[in-house]
C-alpha cells in the first residue's frame, strides 16, 4: 500500500486512504493512519470529500485556489525590502557598509536576512532576487574613450579608396597580427565534440612550450582568401612586411587584373601601425623597390581594429576551427589554419617562417627622408603612398 501511495498526489492519497478506511469499518481511520503514517484528520478529510462528491473540485490542480503554504514574499512582504536594501547597499557602494567589499552570494544574503529575523534558504533568496529584477551578470565591455575627431572621415575615406581599387582590379589586402600562441600541451579555450576531454598541462609556463607562434594574417578581399604566416620569433615591422612579400610571391596566388598597385588596410597600432618608421622603410625596400609596387596604406582609426576585415573574415573563423584543441606543434597549428573554411567560400593557406627577428631597430631621420612617401590630404598620418625609387638606396 505504501509503495502505491508514494506515486499519487496528496488529494489522490487521502481519497484512496479514505476508501480503504471505509472498507475496514469502525476504527478504519486509525488503522490506515498507522499503516501509512498519514494523519487521521487527513484521512477523515478525504472521507468527507468522497461523501460530498467531487463535482465542484478542480481537475487541473491539486489544491483549491489559495490553498497550501504561501510563498515567503507574500507571507512576509517586508523580506523583499530587506533583501533589496542589502543588495542595493552593496551595489551603491555605501562607504559605511562592510558589505561593500563582500561578494553578494545567495548564502551570504540568506545569513544576513536571518540576522534581520527572516529565516529563508539560499534557494528562496535566489527566487526573490529574480522577482526583484536581479540576475547574475558579467562585466560588459561597452565603454570606450572619446573617439578620434577624424574617425568617421577616415572610415568613409577607406571605403571610397577600397571600392576604387577593387573596381580597377588592383589587389586589396587586410593585414594584422593574431594573438600569440604557446605551442605545446596547453589548454586552448573553447569546446569541441569528443568522447573524452584531452588532458593538458595545469599551467601555461613559457619554459614548458615547444615555442611561441606569431600568426600574421593577410586577407585578400578580391578573392576571399586568407594567408597566414606563422612566425617563431618577435612581432616586428620587418616580420610583417616579410609576411606580405611571402604572400605576394607564392606560386599559386590568384592573379589580379592589374598588379602594379597594392592597397594595404592595417590597424593604427602594432608592428604595422602608422607610427613605426621601420614599417614604412620595409615597405619601401621590400614591396616598392624590390617588387616594383606602388603601395597605398590606409590605417583604421585608433580603437577600431575590429572593423579591419582580417579580424572578422579570417581570424574569427580560425579561432573557431581550433577551439578546444591543444596546439601541440607548429605543424598542428598550420593544419588547423589550412583547414579553416566557411560557407561563403573562404580558403586559407599557411606557412611557417622560422627566422629570428631583431627588436628595437631604429630608423634615422635621414633614412625617413630618403623614402618615396607621399601623404594624402585626408588624415595624412593614416593614409600614404610609397612608390618605387628610381635608384636603390
Amino acid at each position: 500500500m505504501n509503495l502505491f501511495l508514494s506515486r499519487p498526489d496528496e488529494q489522490q492519497r487521502r481519497r484512496y486512504a479514505a476508501l480503504e478506511s471505509k472498507k475496514l469499518g469502525r476504527g478504519g481511520d486509525k488503522r490506515i493512519a498507522e499503516i501509512t503514517g498519514m494523519n487521521v484528520e487527513t484521512i477523515r478529510r478525504g472521507r468527507r470529500e468522497l461523501e460530498n462528491g467531487l463535482a465542484g473540485r478542480p481537475v487541473d490542480r491539486v489544491r483549491l485556489p489559495g490553498g497550501g503554504r504561501h510563498r515567503v514574499g507574500k507571507k512576509e512582504p517586508g523580506i523583499k525590502r530587506a533583501l533589496e536594501a542589502l543588495v542595493e547597499g552593496e551595489t551603491a557602494g555605501d562607504p559605511t557598509s562592510d558589505q561593500k567589499w563582500v561578494r553578494s552570494s545567495l548564502r551570504h544574503l540568506s545569513e544576513s536576512l536571518s540576522k534581520s529575523g527572516y529565516r529563508v534558504g539560499h534557494v528562496t533568496v535566489g527566487r526573490l532576487l529574480k522577482e526583484l529584477g536581479y540576475s547574475l551578470k558579467a562585466n560588459r565591455k561597452r565603454l570606450t574613450g572619446p573617439p578620434h575627431p577624424d574617425r568617421d572621415r577616415q572610415f568613409r575615406y577607406i571605403e571610397r579608396v577600397k571600392k576604387l581599387f577593387l573596381a580597377a582590379g588592383h589587389p586589396v589586402i587586410s593585414v594584422d597580427a593574431k594573438k600569440k600562441e604557446l605551442i605545446g600541451n596547453f589548454e586552448n579555450p573553447g569546446r569541441t565534440w569528443c568522447r573524452e576531454a584531452e588532458e593538458v598541462n595545469v599551467h601555461d609556463f613559457r619554459q614548458d612550450a615547444v615555442g611561441r607562434a606569431v600568426p600574421y594574417g593577410i586577407y585578400d578581399l578580391q578573392h576571399n582568401q586568407g594567408y597566414v604566416v606563422v612566425g617563431t620569433s618577435a612581432e616586428t615591422s620587418e616580420f610583417a612586411v616579410d609576411a606580405i612579400v611571402r604572400w605576394w610571391e607564392q606560386e599559386d596566388r590568384p592573379a589580379f587584373l592589374k598588379e602594379e598597385k597594392l592597397l594595404i588596410l592595417a590597424d593604427a597600432g602594432g608592428s604595422d601601425g602608422y607610427r613605426p618608421r621601420l614599417w614604412k622603410k620595409q615597405i619601401q625596400e621590400q614591396l616598392a623597390d624590390r617588387l616594383g609596387l606602388e603601395v597605398m596604406v590606409c590605417h583604421y582609426p585608433t580603437g577600431a581594429s575590429k572593423w579591419n576585415p582580417v579580424e572578422h573574415r579570417l581570424f574569427s573563423y580560425i579561432s573557431l576551427n581550433w577551439a578546444g584543441k591543444p596546439l601541440r606543434s607548429f605543424e598542428t597549428m598550420l593544419a588547423y589554419i589550412r583547414g579553416t573554411s566557411t560557407e561563403t567560400g573562404l580558403e586559407v593557406k599557411a606557412s611557417l617562417l622560422d627566422r629570428e627577428y631583431e627588436k628595437g631597430i631604429k630608423v634615422s631621420n635621414e633614412e625617413m627622408a630618403a623614402l618615396n612617401l607621399e601623404r594624402r590630404r585626408v588624415c595624412p598620418n593614416w593614409n600614404y603612398v610609397i612608390k618605387p625609387r628610381c635608384a636603390p638606396p
